[in-house]
């Protein structure tokens, strides 16, 4: 299995509530593995782990915020991935 760290030691060392990780998870913003009744975010979460921590804790942004946040982030990576086949299309299309 992928490399993973347990719900508790990531409240330790974020110093956050485990009430706030659940409210990631119900929020659908962090998809925590179950393994004998313990949560497990894999290390591939941990950066939107971390930037969701700094949003809520330091930047004081809602739960619903950095739902709004995080889709609107997703949604520009998109298309800034279609933006860029487009491109490469287009510059293909002239080559020919």
């Amino acid at each position: 299995m992928s490399e993973r760290i347990s719900r508790e030691e990531l409240v330790k060392i974020y110093n956050v509530e485990i009430t706030f990780f659940d409210s990631l998870e119900e929020a659908g913003l962090v998809s925590p593995v179950t393994e004998n009744e313990i949560k497990y975010l894999l290390y591939d979460e941990l950066p939107a782990f971390e930037r969701f921590t700094n949003w809520y804790y330091d930047l004081e942004v809602n739960m619903p915020g950095l739902e709004i946040i995080n889709h609107l982030l997703e949604k520009l990576e998109k298309l800034q991935a279609e933006n860029r086949t487009l491109h490469y299309h287009s510059i293909k299309w002239t080559e020919e």
